[in-house]
């Protein structure tokens, strides 16, 4: 919230030179916050689970052999994949309101509704309207995991590991989508839907057994209450008092207008949508059908997954970068080499003939397709994810703004 005591400048806490994911000594040894950290995450792994979806399941729905009640043309099959992004919308708004109304935790188990009740319809679906709502409702839920979780991990972190733990969502969510590849080369389209449901309910029962965020107790007035969580979370015999004077400040509508308030808000803003401009999302969603209108070598189903290894590879690496390379240096460098690795791919496609089914393209499409893939997980996700989790780690509503605006571009490019 906008309001009470002012509070500290974040540039005071994190600069170009300070690390993010390096953790320094701390008397500190509890491992309740990090089991705290992967319930919630378990929303970033069926986030990025949900999200790719259509991947692995588009070229069975359009396949002549499909029921007819069920099988859809290309404008269906575009609407299966961008309806996913308006659910994300409408979820991302209504999380804007219920981290303020329930708190953090109930908001991420919320989410869990949508999402059972999607997968639910899709894998139960007799008709092409089952599959486009279920389709919304999972993006409902993936709007309402990527607004809420990165909340609740900024604010039950200890500052020596809240940029180690901010890299989670984005590592978890990367790890989602390559379950899904991977099971996608084994199961049927609706057995992954099924499949979709756990980590979902999974993370329910995980997260009713964890304390709510001490920020959100504190805002309603329980202090003792708060004490108590983040003595759970940090262990027994740590001294709160500081860090429950740290958390009670906040920052105030007058400081928003300097410079070292409105400049995070403007880069994170800005990082989003040069996030969504690159094309991640469209390249995601239809990563397997890309693969088959390509004629690559190997089978579509093992480029998807193997690309999503590599993802999922380059976003570790990513991780262990940020703080020797420098975060500035890795952004410019990384966003160069996608912007090479595009270009290169857009006149391959445009001056070179279809090929035929036969033919070896594999080192010439699937190859700068995951030249792409790992350009942006390297330069923009991580760096967008951690500069928030860590500079913006009071701003609350910025975080949920980003959140809405990056899937209303999304929207836009699926």
């Amino acid at each position: 919230m906008l309001n009470g005591t002012s509070a500290p400048s974040p540039a005071a806490d994190v600069d170009e030179e300070t690390p993010l994911l390096d953790r320094p000594r701390t008397s500190i040894r509890n491992s309740r916050l990090f089991l705290a950290v992967f319930s919630a995450v378990l929303g970033n792994f069926s986030f990025g689970y949900s999200l790719v979806y259509p991947s692995p399941v588009l070229p069975q729905l359009q396949s002549p052999s499909t029921d007819p009640r069920l099988r859809m043309n290309t404008d269906q099959a575009s609407w299966f994949g961008s309806i996913y992004a308006l659910g994300a919308v409408a979820g991302g708004l209504g999380a804007m309101l219920l981290n303020d109304k329930i708190g953090r935790k109930l908001s991420i188990m919320m989410s869990a509704v949508p999402s059972t009740i999607g997968y639910m319809l899709l894998g139960g679906a007799v008709d092409r309207w089952m599959l486009q709502v279920g389709r919304f409702l999972t993006g409902i839920a993936g709007g309402m995991t990527s607004a809420s979780i990165p909340v609740y991990i900024s604010e039950i972190s200890h500052p020596a590991v809240r940029g180690a733990l901010g890299s989670c969502p984005q590592i978890t969510a990367v790890f989602g989508s390559l379950a899904l590849y991977a099971l996608g080369l084994v199961l049927p389209w609706r057995w992954l839907a099924v499949a979709g449901e756990v980590p979902a309910l999974l993370m329910v029962v995980l997260l009713a057994l964890m304390p709510c965020s001490p920020r959100r107790l504190l805002s309603l007035g329980r202090q003792e209450q708060a004490e108590s969580a983040l003595r759970w979370l940090r262990g027994k015999h740590y001294h709160t008092h500081k860090e429950l004077s740290a958390i009670q400040s906040r920052v105030t509508w007058s400081q928003l207008a300097t410079p070292v308030y409105y400049r995070p808000i403007i880069i994170s803003v800005l990082m989003r949508f040069l996030q969504q401009m690159t094309g991640i999302t469209p390249v995601l969603v239809y990563l397997e059908p890309i693969f088959s209108k390509s004629k690559v070598s190997l089978d579509p189903r093992y480029d998807a997954a193997l690309v999503g290894l590599v993802r999922l590879l380059s976003v570790a690496v990513a991780a262990s970068l940020m703080d020797k390379a420098g975060r500035k240096a890795l952004l410019y460098t990384s966003s160069m080499l996608m912007f090479l690795s595009t270009l290169t791919l857009t006149l391959y496609s445009h001056t070179t003939p279809c090929p035929s089914p036969h033919n070896h393209t594999f080192a010439h499409s699937s190859c700068h397709v995951m030249h792409v893939k790992i350009c942006l997980a390297i330069a923009i996700s991580p760096y967008v994810l951690i500069l928030i989790c860590n500079i913006l780690h009071r701003l609350e509503e910025d975080r949920d703004f980003s959140t809405v605006f990056v899937w209303l571009l999304s929207a836009t490019r699926v």
